[in-house]
């Protein structure tokens, strides 16, 4: 069976080049090993070093040289719309903090159907539909740097996810931190993320031992 070991990205597919497409879900399209079979019935390994998030159009390359185009598949989604950019932008932050794959448009966000999420952000004033579209979520920023530098090498991201195990678990991760970090950072360090106090650990010597009478 022939082997796709590197990632071309979409700037860099040459159409003469391409003998075949799979169609792939967003689960899909995060995937480090997995067989795979075109839409031309060319199977292939898929085999890369880690795990890469494939966007439509970037494409996959045989080892004879040759190119399997990848398309993003229509998916159940979650259109998130608020009544103002505002408001949208609020409302991608809190889908940030929640580590959520989410797709970030000028004027809707969409994630996979959460009915958790759905009453958060209805909380929040938004209005959610559910659709069929091709899902492709923010990439993180590290993950979306190093892809830009490497147009045409296989992709590494920073998965946390082991192998095959797809979007599952550390999500938003990269996938996502929902890079709805359009975060309105305060005061904080900026990540948008709660953090918690760890100045007692350790901190509180003066409060030890200093009530003794000298003297």
């Amino acid at each position: 069976m022939l082997r796709a070991a590197a990632v071309v990205r979409k700037p860099a597919v040459k159409a003469e080049r391409v003998i075949d497409a799979v169609v792939l879900d967003h689960e899909g399209r995060h995937r480090r090993r997995l067989a795979l079979k075109g839409e031309k019935g060319t199977e292939f390994l898929l085999d890369l070093e880690k795990a890469a998030v494939l966007n439509d159009g970037d494409a996959l390359k045989l080892e004879d040289g040759s190119l399997v185009l990848v398309r993003a598949a229509p998916q159940s989604l979650l259109e998130i719309r608020a009544a103002t950019p505002k408001r949208l932008m609020r409302i991608a932050w809190h889908i940030g903090n929640r580590h959520t794959p989410a797709e970030i448009g000028d004027d809707a966000v969409w994630i996979e159907d959460d009915h958790v999420l759905v009453e958060m952000v209805r909380g929040l004033g938004a209005e959610v539909v559910r659709v069929e579209r091709p899902f492709q979520p923010e990439r993180g920023a590290y993950e979306a740097a190093e892809a830009h530098a490497h147009h045409g090498h296989a992709h590494h991201d920073h998965d946390q996810h082991g192998d095959d195990h797809g979007h599952a678990g550390a999500h938003a991760h990269s996938h996502a931190h929902a890079e709805a970090h359009v975060h309105a950072h305060g005061e904080s360090c900026g990540c948008g993320h709660d953090h918690h106090d760890h100045g007692h650990h350790g901190h509180d010597h003066h409060d030890h031992g200093h009530a003794h009478k000298h003297g």
